[in-house]
């Protein structure tokens, strides 16, 4: 990855989680495009949390209740092990 200049970044749902691969340097609505062209093209918002307090939350909701989920617009760089929720209309 490193070699390649890729980092990843996860999404997680009741049913799977899972991680994506992107261009270091890339912003919020292209990690979305990783996903759905409809994340990059209908971008809104991306709530973020790291990996890492994600895991010491417990859970997505106490991360929330927490108030460690950030909310990252369209010029957010997204940074590896990002948990990220993206938001689009």
């Amino acid at each position: 990855y490193k070699l390649l200049d890729l980092i990843s970044f996860l999404t997680t749902g009741e049913k799977e989680s899972r991680a994506w691969t992107i261009k270091r340097g890339s912003t919020a609505p292209e990690a979305g495009a990783a996903i759905h062209t409809d994340f990059r093209d209908k971008f809104i918002r991306a709530e973020v949390i790291a990996w890492d307090k994600l895991l010491e939350a417990g859970s997505y909701a106490k991360a929330r209740e927490k108030g460690w989920l950030r909310s990252e617009g369209k010029e957010y760089i997204v940074q590896d092990g990002d948990v990220m929720e993206f938001l689009h209309s």
